[in-house]
């Protein structure tokens, strides 16, 4: 995901609008690192994050000057698209660090679950009723066909 983020963040540094040195080199950091936050967040998270390129536009818009915008936003959505393909064709069994995965439910202790969800599944048998219940709740909020 890095090389996503960085992408974003070559493409985007010419355009940044900034004053002086200092505040360029202060815009050019928080450009890197929201591109950087919303990579690892797509990679990590992806089910939670909807609107990956409408976050991270709105977070460094404010670094650009507005005849620049529409540029910028094409640039994000290209990339997050190229990230968002790239996470569809991996195996469900790779995890991007090398890690193993792990079920995101937490014990009744407050500590995260240790053990491995099955392949294709994102929890662990013990807790499989929680993404059941996201899978309903979304068959809920879809109209009835008549």
């Amino acid at each position: 995901m890095y090389r996503f983020s960085r992408s974003i963040y070559r493409e985007l540094a010419p355009r940044i609008d900034g004053r002086d040195d200092v505040a360029a080199a202060t815009a050019k950091h928080d450009v890197l690192d929201a591109c950087e936050a919303t990579m690892r967040r797509l990679a990590y998270d992806r089910r939670h994050f909807a609107r990956p390129t409408r976050t991270l536009f709105t977070e460094i818009r404010e670094h650009f000057p507005l005849p620049e915008q529409v540029h910028v936003y094409l640039v994000i959505d290209r990339y997050v698209e190229l990230a968002s393909e790239y996470l569809d064709s991996l195996p469900d069994e790779v995890v991007l660090d090398g890690r193993a995965r792990q079920c995101p439910a937490s014990t009744r202790k407050g500590t995260p679950c240790q053990r491995e969800p099955r392949p294709g599944r994102d929890y662990c048998p013990s807790h499989r009723h929680l993404e059941e219940t996201f899978a309903s709740s979304d068959e809920a909020l879809q109209p009835a066909h008549a």
